[in-house]
């Protein structure tokens, strides 16, 4: 369990945006014990840090054989940070294996394997009853996983993504370039629609893993944007002063 004596965890999704960022953080955490990431592609190289032998575990494999990969894995926290996009996936069902089918696995692997916490990324507007496809399909798998009973399950919804990608999106390019404005102007009710930092968006999950379980009956928990975004203001306010 995920106590102050420190974690294990398994991570999925470690090449995308928000999963690049927890890897490197969760390698410099000390309550965090090991790591084992499963991985479709190689990892990319970490400029600046040295990976530590003891503590990673690569897992390159097919996720239509997570269970396979995973079968001797141990571990208190599971992190999803799958995700793709319709342009990248090529189709609608590709696509909805990415973002619902492998996220459900890895949470089919974690409850039955002992995981004590999953924490995902999802998306703000997820809802399974959405009209549109990307919200709906989130909205299926947050439904999807709800129903598993993990004993903790973590699920943050943040808005518009900053960060540097593999692939050209336009509409995270504007964001970057017009984010400081766009925070002046979200104000109000607006607030939680703020573009938010990959790496504050793990730097919040990060924390969550640290947190003991509140409760032994299944536990669900929804972070809005807003929650992410005001979680790290406070943060770095705490670490200046």
């Amino acid at each position: 369990m995920p106590q102050a004596e420190g974690y294990s965890a398994v991570l999925a999704g470690a090449t995308g945006l928000v999963g690049f960022q927890l890897l490197k953080q969760l390698l410099q955490e000390d309550r965090c014990r090991s790591l084992t990431v499963l991985a479709r592609r190689p990892l990319p190289q970490l400029p600046g840090l040295e990976m530590p032998r003891d503590k990673l575990h690569v897992i390159t494999a097919d996720f239509d054989r997570m269970d396979e990969a995973l079968n001797d894995i141990q571990a208190d926290v599971v992190f999803c940070a799958l995700g793709t996009t319709i342009k990248k996936a090529k189709s609608q069902e590709a696509f909805r294996q990415v973002d619902l089918g492998y996220p459900v696995a890895l949470g089919e692997w974690a409850k039955a394997h002992g995981a004590s916490k999953m924490i995902i990324v999802s998306a703000m507007g997820a809802n399974e009853k959405s009209a549109v496809f990307y919200n709906r399909v989130k909205g299926e798998a947050e439904a999807a996983l709800r129903v598993i009973g993990l004993p903790e399950l973590h699920i943050v919804r943040p808005s518009l993504l900053l960060g540097k990608r593999e692939e050209f999106r336009l509409g995270e390019k504007i964001a970057v370039l017009l984010g400081p404005a766009l925070s002046l102007l979200m104000q109000g009710p607006l607030r939680g629609y703020r573009p938010v930092h990959a790496e504050d968006v793990a730097a919040f999950m990060r924390n969550i893993a640290s947190v003991p379980q509140e409760t032994l009956a299944p536990y669900v928990r929804i972070y809005e944007n807003d929650t992410i975004t005001t979680s790290r203001r406070k943060t770095r306010h705490q670490s200046a002063g």
